[in-house]
């Protein structure tokens, strides 16, 4: 595939509001995950919540847009200079040639959770104030970002579970390569709702404790929230060498089981098969892998076996959900921005929470962060019903000679 330029990128979650506070957390080991006091929820479980949602003022005439799952995805624009991005971007190619590509699992849930609360009592209807199309609507979040920056090019919210606002990358090639666009503004965001909360809980997923991925004493995950995107265009032939690059893109379907992977990895392996194909590179190219790492006996078992036979046994890796919890449907895209902060920072951040990694799964897991020149780095995202995805980000000082693609 050809390369893909991430001009601007940005996250936020429970380690921090944007790219700064998210390195310095990940660089000293921040503990953000702590017990579970969200609404009315009685567990005894930690999340990953994320500071000032509630205070958030919807910009002005998107009010009908009002829940969590947006006030979240508002306050994540408005970090690191990234709403300016995508306006200069706009000016650019014109707000017809930009797509929006939002990944997430719930959207905005915890608003008709909240509705029902106020349901008459005799017809059982809802408050006519709940606006389902521009809550709840897995679409919300999608045309939210595109009415947000008056954009009128195509729109797609991808809900695929957890690997969600991972393909949305992919989407948002395919429509780049196609000619439909010049630039897509692709990302994801959850949110925490009673839903996922009580949901995971009747699974026997959640942990009693910050979650502790590959740990061999792991029992389970830590349900997080986040925001975050990134403005992809075609790299001209004078970036800088500290650009960070999209190189390549791998999915997959297990269609194992609705809720477990496939025992042997099977479809985590052909997604990072199938990325490194697309870059062009071999898996002695990869300096270092950012795993789905859920915490959960069965998910770590299954990624390691796949990265076992894709990679063997020394390639670096770790999981940043001990730091951000497992931010369902925007994992993909806050582990993307963790893997170019990564790239351009020389950091592989260490497992957070995880004391002593499972020798059963025999990978090179790092318990602490280590610093080291990072050239290419594959992030994984692993979702319910088998659905895959494996990203290969690179910096620009290698990422276009190694893939022998042009630049544009």
């Amino acid at each position: 595939m050809k390369p893909l330029l991430l001009s601007h990128f940005t996250a936020t979650s429970c380690i921090g509001h944007g790219l700064k506070q998210t390195l310095d957390a990940l660089r000293h080991g921040r503990q953000a995950l702590k017990p579970c006091d969200f609404e009315t929820v009685n567990l005894p479980t930690f999340i990953g919540e994320v500071e000032g949602v509630d205070e958030v003022n919807m910009a002005a005439g998107m009010a009908d847009y009002n829940c969590r799952n947006n006030r979240l995805a508002q306050l994540g624009l408005e970090q690191d200079g990234f709403a300016d991005a995508v306006n200069t971007a706009a000016d650019k190619y014109g707000r017809d040639r930009i797509g929006v590509f939002m990944g997430t699992s719930t959207s905005g849930i915890l608003e008709t959770e909240l509705a029902f609360r106020e349901r008459d009592p005799l017809t059982g209807a809802l408050p006519a104030g709940l606006i389902y199309s521009k809550t709840q609507n897995t679409y919300s979040v999608a045309d939210f970002t595109r009415q947000y920056f008056a954009l009128s090019g195509p729109a797609v919210a991808v809900s695929s579970a957890c690997s969600s606002s991972a393909k949305v990358f992919s989407t948002a090639r395919r429509m780049i390569e196609a000619g439909l666009i010049d630039a897509a503004v692709v990302g994801g965001v959850d949110t925490l709702c009673l839903t996922t909360l009580y949901g995971f809980t009747s699974l026997g997923l959640l942990s009693m404790q910050a979650c502790r991925p590959y740990d061999k004493e792991r029992d389970g995950i830590s349900i997080g929230e986040a925001a975050a995107f990134a403005l992809l265009e075609r790299p001209s032939e004078n970036i800088d060498a500290k650009s960070v690059l999209l190189l390549g893109i791998g999915e997959s379907s297990d269609a194992y089981h609705m809720s477990s992977p496939h025992p042997e990895g099977l479809g985590a392996r052909m997604a990072m098969q199938q990325a490194l194909q697309s870059a062009g590179l071999r898996p002695t190219d990869i300096d270092y892998i950012n795993l789905h790492g859920t915490a959960t006996p069965s998910n770590d078992v299954a990624e390691a076996k796949g990265v076992s036979a894709v990679f063997g046994h020394d390639t670096p890796c770790s999981s940043t959900k001990g730091a951000t919890g497992h931010t369902l449907g925007a994992a993909g895209a806050v582990e993307a921005v963790i893997c170019a902060l990564a790239l351009q920072h020389g950091l592989i951040p260490g497992g957070l929470n995880t004391r002593e990694a499972d020798s059963v799964l025999k990978l090179n897991y790092q318990l602490q962060n280590r610093d080291q020149v990072l050239t290419r780095v594959m992030s994984n995202s692993f979702g319910f019903g088998g659905t895959n995805c494996s990203l290969i980000f690179g910096l620009a000082q290698g990422g276009l000679e190694q893939s022998g693609a042009p630049s544009s």
